[in-house]
């Protein structure tokens, strides 16, 4: 049902990737190990579980593939080897205490590097939040759950796998955290450090160099924004990475760098306004990249040799998860998942700027949901001060104006991309039930540049409220939406813009905020990532009366009149649950309808099934229920949401059975 990280043999013959599999509603899809013959488009499926197969890499002479897999332990990925005809059992090539994150062959294929994650070490919220799985002991039920700062088994730490020897070594020593790496030629490594395990460390975290030989890190860059994705060409001797603002580890785009290792500052490249989000070298002087500029998906290439940038391709559909993702084939061309508000995910090359479907996974179930989920559209406004604001809105068959959903992003520095379902659960199923939904891009956002990024710095839930606001006004202007019957919904930093933007606007009929921040004093105190919000509020929570005030919502709980229901996840670290409590209680106290939902299995969203079903419920129950939809089954619904709420409170917001 989907695939992801596509990794072209060198001679481009054949194309490995991890395909998604579900086959009961329960947990996540499962994830396999597939190779793609690019001639014939057939597809053998190599690896068999169970649980997780993913992130397959091939030797540089395409003799083995390299993959990760929990399928004996789940949640501790081991790294294993498979020949490269994938007819022989795969191999289990290391026993570590934690979880392998990531793997890279050296460039002479004898040794491959790997990364530890403690078996408690921190997840990103991009990943869910939460830690990774430790061994469950047999303890009595009263024993405390005890944190007394910094313990062994949350640092990552890279390893190296010797294919001669059979044998693995630690490479960084003791008391360094190694977020991404990289090899920089067969005798160092590239890294992103810091000297603490935290996730909020990563924020300030440098670029190292690592010895190979002697494990001694030198630190070659560090910068007051974020640094990530460094990528070395094949000798090592040049350094590609990207420095952004950033709101989350593992989401970062924005300017390209490029280090000589000998010696020297970075220099910043030019990329004709490109928010560069992923790198990978074709050749000692060939730097692959691909990243966003506005609605559109680019993929180039920077000739270090000529010192210019060739634009290799332009698209208003996408790939990856989080930003566009690619790897080069051959001289010219690249594999990538290629997806679109009208096209299922499918594994494509592209080459002179033409791309061609080598395996689709479509499927009945896609072709069900793609005749309901109405038409996607590109539109821009002006905010308050005359900037123009993108976005992607998705209406439903038949005239206007429609009941329009207010969907705000995550971070606040990410950006919604045409994708399939726009990425989301909620927006096919919210156009099939007649609503329509945008999905804004406003100052903050990726694909317009850093400064456009950096204008939220200090600012969260300032201008970029105008932003939305305009929006709205922009779209009944339009007599695209009714005005009363505009509701308001987004996760993370979009559930905190949820629950900020209706102390500020009392035009909204329903809100959905999920993993809110609600007060920025308790949020620092209580998150994993205290560094963020001194980062974005550009504060200190000592300072009284300052921004850790007057932007939390909780603060002026008492303008809101707008019917409110919260999710969180008992598990999220990074947002937690205690933010979406201290809202709603204040709510409740001041005669607002509300509810609240916490699910004790998930983390920073909902992301397992079942409670993804649940989720979706409860979220198209509530908007039908204070803004109904009025097409031809319209009337229905409404009378029946109307006569059986899915969420009913009582004063004290409890859930009847």
């Amino acid at each position: 049902s989907g695939a992801a990280d596509p990794a072209p043999v060198p001679d481009g013959r054949r194309i490995a990737f991890a395909g998604s599999r579900l086959e009961r509603l329960d947990g996540v899809p499962h994830t396999r190990i597939a190779i793609a013959d690019v001639a014939t488009g057939g597809v053998t499926e190599v690896t068999a579980g169970p649980h997780d197969d993913r992130l397959p890499r091939w030797s540089p002479d395409g003799a083995w593939l390299a993959f990760l897999s929990d399928r004996e332990r789940a949640g501790h990925a081991q790294l294993y080897l498979l020949a490269g005809d994938g007819l022989a059992s795969p191999l289990r090539v290391t026993d570590v205490d934690g979880t392998i994150e990531y793997h890279a062959w050296s460039p002479d294929g004898r040794t491959i590097l790997y990364a530890v994650a403690g078996a408690g070490a921190d997840l990103a919220g991009a990943q869910g939040s939460g830690t990774t799985k430790g061994v469950a002991a047999n303890l009595p039920a009263w024993m405390p759950e005890v944190d007394s700062g910094v313990a062994e088994n949350q640092w990552r730490r890279l390893w190296l796998y010797d294919r001669g020897t059979r044998a693995s070594r630690a490479l960084s020593r003791p008391g360094l955290n190694i977020w991404e790496a990289v090899w920089a030629g067969p005798d160092h490594v590239a890294a992103i450090v810091s000297t603490q395990p935290g996730e909020d460390a990563w924020y300030t975290a440098p670029l190292a160099l690592i010895d190979v030989a002697t494990g001694h890190e030198e630190i070659r860059v560090t910068s007051a924004r974020q640094l990530g994705l460094p990528a070395a060409s094949p000798s090592g001797r040049r350094i590609a990475f990207v420095q952004a603002v950033c709101s989350d580890r593992g989401v970062i785009a924005g300017d390209l760098l490029l280090l000589d290792r000998a010696g020297g500052a970075p220099r910043p490249v030019e990329t004709s306004g490109v928010d560069v989000g992923h790198l990978a070298w074709r050749d000692e002087d060939h730097l692959f990249f691909a990243g966003l500029r506005g609605l559109e998906s680019i993929f180039g290439e920077y000739n270090v040799a000529t010192g210019t940038c060739t634009e290799l391709w332009a698209t208003h559909e996408s790939s990856g998860n989080r930003y566009p993702v690619a790897a080069p084939v051959g001289r010219d061309g690249f594999a990538l998942v290629l997806e679109g508000y009208d096209r299922f995910p499918e594994l494509a090359l592209v080459r002179d700027g033409r791309p061609t479907t080598i395996v689709s996974c479509a499927h009945a179930g896609s072709a069900a949901q793609r005749k309901r989920a109405g038409t996607l559209r590109e539109v821009a406004w002006p905010a308050p001060d005359g900037l123009e604001i993108q976005g992607l809105l998705v209406v439903p068959e038949g005239p206007g104006p429609h009941p329009l959903i207010l969907h705000v992003h995550g971070g606040p520095v990410w950006a919604y991309r045409n994708r399939w379902a726009l990425g989301s659960f909620l927006t096919s199923v919210l156009v099939s039930r007649g609503f329509a939904v945008l999905h804004p891009n406003p100052r903050g956002s990726t694909g317009r540049g850093q400064a456009f990024a950096e204008a939220v710095y200090g600012e969260m839930g300032g201008a970029e409220t105008g932003d939305h606001l305009a929006a709205l006004d922009w779209l009944v202007g339009q007599g695209i939406a009714d005005p009363a019957r505009l509701g308001v919904m987004g996760g993370s930093h979009g559930g905190f813009m949820t629950t900020w933007i209706i102390t500020q606007s009392d035009r909204f009929a329903a809100a959905v905020a999920v993993s809110p921040v609600t007060d920025f004093l308790s949020q620092h105190y209580t998150s994993n990532i205290g560094f963020f919000d001194r980062l974005f509020l550009q504060d200190e929570p000592a300072n009284s009366g300052g921004k850790y005030y007057t932007r939390s919502p909780i603060q002026h709980v008492e303008r809101v009149k707008t019917p409110t229901l919260q999710t969180a996840g008992a598990l999220d670290r990074c947002t937690p649950p205690t933010q979406a409590v201290e809202f709603h209680h204040a709510l409740l106290e001041h005669g607002v309808e509300a509810s609240l939902a916490i699910y004790p299995q998930e983390g920073h969203g909902v992301r397992q099934l079942p409670a993804a079903i649940d989720y979706c419920s409860r979220v198209v129950a509530w908007f039908e229920r204070f803004m109904p939809a009025r097409h031809a089954s319209g009337p229905r619904v409404a009378r029946r949401a109307r006569r059986e709420p899915a969420v009913p409170a009582t004063r004290s917001g409890r859930r009847r059975p």
